[in-house]
Formats: C-alpha cells, structure tokens, sequence
C-alpha cells in the first residue's frame, strides 16, 4: 500500500472541503453554522447527520459514524484508504509523491503489469468465446442455472475452447513470451507437448481483485472430466488466501454487512437476487487474510455455507477466525435446501432476506452443533454437553461476554443458571480458560478491555471539553491551568487531548479533522466523531460562558478522580497520589479554576 506522509495527507484533505464532498452523496440544508441530512450509514427519518465546516468533520448523532473527509469517501465508496486519499487527490488537481524504485523493483512492477495485461486479455478471449458457436454448451449452461445475459456480462463469465493449446496459440499471436506466459499460471510448457492450456473445455469465471482486475480463473468443466471445478495456480498477482470471488462487486454495496459463501455459483445467483453484499473464498477453507480483508468493508459476517455436514464444519471453522479479526459474525439457515443458489431458486428473495433478518447468533450455532455429539437423554451425556458448553464460554477473554452468553444458553437450553456459572468457575479455576485461550488471544480483546475501561460519565466530561476547547480554542489557556492531557484517563482520549492541546499551543486554532487523520481504525474514528460533536448549551454571556467551562472543568477531575480510586495499585497509581488529587480539586473548588 502506498505510503503517504502526514504533510501530503493534509494538502489533501485541506483542498477538499468535507461539506462539498459530501453534498456530492447526502442532501445537507444548513442549520446555524453546521449542515444536517439523512445518515448515508444506516436508516433514518430525521437527519441526525452532521456534517461541520469548520471542523471538517461529520457526524451521526443516531448511529454515531464520523470522521473527516477521507473517512467518508473511505465508508461510503467501501475504498482502500490509499484509494480514497487518491480519489480525493484527484478530484482536487493534486500530484501524489511517486516513489523511486531500485531496478530490482521496477523489473518486478513490469512483469507483474505484464502477468495482468495476461488476464485481462485472457478475460476478453474467454469471454468473447462464450458468445460465438463455439461455447454454446458453455452458454447454454449458464442459462440452466438461471443466469440472465446482464449477469453473465457483470461477471466477465466466459468459456475456454475445446481443445488444450488454443489459449496458448492467442496470447502468442498476442506478442507475449514463453517464460511470461509461463508465469501467468494459465499454460504449462514443455519440450514435447509445447504449451498446454490450464483450461480448456470448461465454463469460466474471472476471478478478480477489489479493484476489479482479473488476477486469476475459476473452470467448471463441460461434460465428463475430472476435476469437476479447478482455479488457477498461485502467481505474483494471486494468492487465494486473500482473495475473495465477487469482492468487486461486493465492496459498492450499501448494505451493512458481507454475506460469505462457499462457491462462485451462490455469489452470483445472490447477487442476480439483489444481494449484492455476497462474497465466496474460493473453495479453500476461510483464512485470516480473507478476514483481514472483510474487516476492510464491514464488521458484519452473515455465513451462507451449504447446510450439509461439510458445509456446517466449515462454518465452525471460520466462526472463530472471523472472532480473532473482530468480526461480528451470525449464520444463515439455509434448509431445507443446500446451498443459497438452490434457496433462491426454490423460495426466493424475500425468503432469503427473511433468512438474513433471522440469522443465527455464532456462538449458539457452534453450541446446537456440539449438541448434536451428545444424547443428552443421557445424564452423564447431558453432563458432558454441560461442560462443553462451559468451556466454549470461556473462549471469550471479558466477563460481560462470558456471562451474557451464559444467560442466553440457560434461557436456550432449561439450564440452571447458578449451575452453569458455577460450571464456568470451577473449569476457570481449573485452567482452562489459560490453555484453550492463549494460542488464540490477540490485540484486539486487550483494546476493547482498555476502551470499556472507564465509566460513561467520565468519558461524557472528557467529549465535553474537547468539543468546548475545538468550538472556542481562545479558552485554552483557562483551561491548561486546571486540566493536563494526562488528566485524560483512557488511552485514546488521552492521545487527542494531547494533540488538541499541541495544536492550539502552537496555532491557536484546532484541527479536529487533522488529529484524526492519525487514527485509521473505523471504531477510533467514530469515537473522535463524539469527541468533537457533543452538544453544549449555548451560553448567552461571558460570565455564563465561564461559568459553563468551570462546570465541565470540575466533572472531568471529579470522575476522573472516582475512577483513579477504584484502581488503586494499578498502573503506578497510589493512595498518596489519589490524597494528593483531592486536596487539588478541594482548592479549585474553594479558590475558583480561573
């Protein structure tokens, strides 16, 4: 991914106003200095959608999506970040750094843009093959599963000929060399048979990259013959363990969550039903690079897996992966039929949109799966259920976590609820939660602790005066007598606290848009959103004014204060240090703050 220094990052969004950018997408009338529409992010009747020229910053007071102008264009054209920073950059007439390569590097670039040019005239040939006499077995195939002309046409479907050799024999009269083709994965070359087509005889599907560059193939085969599906090699230009079928197509969608399914067939006939959310693996097993890259356009997974035994252990398979990468994930019903190409074709769209809206929460599908191992007419059966139970629970490293879903699993299965907490104690205490979880743990559970860490209200004083100090910045030196970044409890408010008070120290004005360019994660930027957007009374006089900011002033140090107490020990943090605090806050109080 390209690398873009915080300078050039800032030209860009300084020349694209976020109010005008946005008008492009959301119809916004103004309202006393901020403009206001209908969120784009989820559904609504009234516009809670802000959007401040001043801050060049928007937020939604409904579903809480904000962040400045390249979040924007990010979330709503589901882009790359490097794509929405040269989207932007374009739209505003500015040249982006290229970055010099060694020979090395530039050789390698070649032979990549070579290896696509490849596929892409690969792609045509295929494609134009499908359409005369020759590929009408292919055709008429596509039209038995259903496919309409304008579907085959979205997805670049084609055929390859008859015969191993023809493609070899196109993309020489094309001008390409032996050891190029080679490369390519799509001929094998040797001295006696000369090149040999990797496809030859079987209906094809154009495997393509986010940015809808064909990178790969996938064949079915026409009649008789062995395998019955077959996908490409692995090349510079494709790894199928981050690749995932009809992503380009996906990543447009306005639905908030990506369904994930097993075959190119389920995508297609879902998105020819208007679920154009859809998405395949290509027939390997789910990897952490796939979801690496769902996590790019969604936090939502809705698994549409074939309903046979194959197709549940899968999705058991990939349930935690998706887990790890911070996923929501829930699981679609697909009986009585086995795949979602067969639901649609039997029951229809709005069946399957009833499906979705009925989709089953992850952790109980993998428990009524473990149900299935066990008689639980049996008591020692039943019992043995129990704990299998107890230990899936523990795989969730916080205790709110824990004990919602052993809430919901009494509630599902008439158990005992003191029984099954006390089931989850004793294998707790036994060890288990350290040697089942540890090879899983990741960065991100630590981060949700950390964020879930201090109390609404604290957070609520600290979103205050950050909106008060970026609305009237010409009150910061009031407020740098009372209040230090490190008055700031959490981590991330603390690091905007400090970039905040950076920035009016040294220009005097705030960057709200600036400081959270520094943060790429969707959850940091919605919270930098509230931040900044937190609404304030209107004061009508100065002395109301200064009367407003002691008020906020004096609530941060307080909560912050009850919280700095409850973890006593932790952290550095003393009794002698909480003693001091006080007295602080008791002589603010008796003396006034400014």
């Amino acid at each position: 991914m390209p690398y873009y220094s915080d300078e050039i990052l800032d030209e860009v969004r300084n020349a694209n106003d976020v109010v005008d950018v946005i008008s492009q997408y959301v119809q916004l009338k103004k309202k006393g200095n901020d403009y206001f529409g209908l969120c784009p992010f989820h559904t609504e009747k009234t516009g809670s959608f802000s959007v401040s020229r001043t801050k060049q910053m928007y937020y939604c007071f409904g579903c809480g999506a904000g962040g400045n102008v390249i979040t924007f264009l990010r979330n709503y054209e589901n882009l790359t970040f490097s794509e929405a920073v040269e989207q932007l950059a374009g739209r505003a007439g500015i040249a982006l750094p290229q970055q010099e390569m060694s020979r090395e590097q530039q050789e390698r670039a070649d032979r990549r843009s070579r290896i696509l040019m490849i596929h892409k005239d690969a792609a045509v040939y295929f494609y134009k093959l499908l359409r005369s006499e020759h590929g009408k077995d292919a055709y008429d195939y596509f039209k038995k599963r259903e496919l309409s002309d304008e579907t085959m046409q979205s997805f670049g479907l084609g055929f390859a000929g008859r015969r191993p050799g023809e493609l070899y024999k196109f993309l020489k009269s094309r001008g390409y060399e032996d050891d190029i083709i080679k490369d390519s994965g799509l001929v094998t070359l040797d001295e006696k048979r000369g090149g040999r087509d990797k496809f030859w005889n079987r209906a094809m599907f154009p495997i393509m990259d986010a940015n809808s560059k064909v990178i790969a193939f996938g064949g079915r085969v026409m009649g008789e013959g062995e395998p019955k599906y077959l996908n490409s090699p692995e090349t510079v230009i494709f790894d199928k363990s981050r690749t995932l079928y009809g992503l380009h197509l996906a990543r447009k969608t306005r639905r908030k969550e990506m369904i994930l399914c097993e075959g190119y067939m389920d995508v297609i006939a879902l998105h020819q039903a208007g679920f154009d959310n859809a998405v395949a693996s290509l027939g390997t097993s789910l990897t952490p690079g796939h979801a690496a890259l769902l996590k790019r356009y969604t936090s939502d997974v809705y698994l549409s897996y074939d309903s046979d035994g194959a197709g549940c252990k899968a999705a058991l398979r990939a349930i935690p992966i998706l887990r790890e990468a911070g996923l929501v994930c829930r699981v679609i019903n697909m009986e009585p039929y086995k795949d979602p190409d067969e639901f649609i074709k039997g029951l229809g769209k709005d069946a399957y949109e009833e499906r979705i809206a009925q989709a089953e929460n992850a952790f109980m599908f993998s428990v009524r799966m473990e149900e299935r191992k066990f008689d639980v007419k049996d008591p020692d059966a039943k019992t043995a259920f129990h704990r299998a139970i107890a230990a899936k629970i523990l795989e969730f490293p916080e205790e709110i976590e824990r004990k919602n879903y052993i809430d919901a699993v009494c509630r599902q299965y008439e158990i005992s609820l003191p029984a099954m907490e006390q089931l989850v104690t004793h294998l707790a205490a036994d060890g288990y939660h350290r040697r089942s979880h540890s090879s899983r743990q990741t960065d991100e559970a630590p981060k949700r602790r950390r964020r879930a860490g201090a109390p609404e209200g604290l957070r609520e004083a600290q979103r205050l005066l950050l909106t008060r100090l970026c609305e009237a910045p010409q009150l910061y030196p009031q407020v740098r007598k009372a209040i230090d970044p490190e008055d700031f409890t959490e981590g991330l408010y603390r690091d905007v606290a400090r970039m905040l008070f950076a920035q009016i120290e040294e220009s005097g004005r705030a960057d709200p848009a600036a400081i959270a360019e520094r943060f790429r994660e969707d959850e940091d930027q919605r919270e930098i959103g509230a931040m900044f957007h937190t609404t304030i009374a209107k004061e009508e006089s100065a002395e109301e004014q200064k009367k407003m900011l002691e008020e906020v002033v004096m609530r941060l140090l307080r909560e912050g204060l009850n919280y700095k107490s409850q973890s006593v020990g932790e952290g550095g943090t003393s009794y002698n240090d909480i003693l001091k605090e006080k007295k602080r806050i008791e002589q603010m109080q008796r003396g006034g703050i400014f």
